[in-house]
């Protein structure tokens, strides 16, 4: 059992919370200035952005978003959590804040999920910062991953024994130095039960793989909608070490925006944000100063 006070210094935001047909949508909303809007993947949550939060605070404003079934949102147990549930109760919270100009930052489903929010509002995103992600159609998915999808097996492997959640604190990072007792507490936190840990196996369950997949149809609509942010400041920053979100993603995204910035980590893996901390930090400060975002 974790508790809050053991990561409460790593994360010190209060956060605030929308309500989406009935359930709570938490997210936290600090300094102001130009909008950056993180988003997050599975099984992380907005504790992930905890350092670009206080780094960047004081100079932008910082939204960071849990999306329903992670982090401090609710965790309906009758909810559909598919892609395209996700990136409308992320377009309802841009909406509902009125931010305009944003400059995205998302990993994991969180690029995914923002970049489906940039479809549908474009003229509210300005830049956009991805970090090992993906937001188009691909069958390549690791072994580890494929074995939580089996029916019943998967189920009790990800919500009965956190088996997600728990290897991702020491299979998605290699520096394992950085993962303190607190930081580990801090991810493992909101995850504590098999009703808690709904998201976490949905998430791995809504990888549209085939065209029969509930979510197949909405990644094609984001996917063939990418093209009308090529001229638009990108950064790519990608922990090279990545055996989920390999350097084959980061190809392919180069392909679709061949003027984006790239940035390389070789030695930080899927947690990049926790491999990489301060250099990812360093060099968004750098394109967020040297790339203007575009009017909107």
């Amino acid at each position: 059992m974790t508790h809050q006070a053991d990561f409460d210094g790593e994360y010190p935001f209060a956060g605030q919370v929308l309500d989406v047909d009935g359930h709570a949508y938490h997210y936290v909303d600090e300094g102001t200035g130009p909008v950056l809007l993180f988003v997050h993947g599975n099984p992380t949550w907005s504790f992930a952005w905890r350092n670009f939060i206080k780094a960047l605070s004081p100079n932008y404003r910082c939204v960071a978003v849990d999306h329903i079934g992670c982090g401090r949102s609710d965790k309906p147990q009758d909810y559909e959590y598919t892609l395209a549930n996700h990136i409308a109760n992320l377009t309802r919270l841009i909406e509902h804040l009125d931010l305009r100009e944003i400059t995205l930052v998302g990993h994991d489903w969180g690029g995914c999920i923002g970049m489906g929010a940039a479809v549908e509002v474009p003229e509210r995103f300005s830049r956009f910062v991805l970090a090992n992600t993906a937001a188009f159609r691909s069958r390549a998915i690791p072994l580890r991953i494929a074995v939580c999808r089996i029916p019943f097996l998967g189920a009790l492997a990800v919500r009965g024994l956190n088996g997600f959640a728990r290897a991702a604190i020491t299979m998605a990072v290699r520096k394992h130095e950085r993962m303190t007792p607190a930081i580990r507490d801090g991810y493992l936190a909101p995850y504590d039960s098999w009703t808690n840990r709904i998201a976490t196996h949905e998430f791995v369950r809504d990888i549209p793989l085939n065209s029969s997949h509930r979510s197949y149809s909405t990644l094609t609509g984001i996917e063939e909608n990418l093209s009308q942010f090529a001229q638009f400041p990108i950064l790519f920053m990608w922990g090279d070490r990545d055996w989920c979100f390999t350097t084959e993603f980061l190809a392919e995204w180069e392909k679709r925006y061949p003027n984006a910035e790239v940035t390389h980590f070789p030695d930080a893996s899927h947690y990049v944000f926790e491999d990489a901390c301060e250099e990812m930090i360093e060099r968004l400060e750098m394109f967020l100063t040297s790339s203007p975002a575009i009017p909107r």
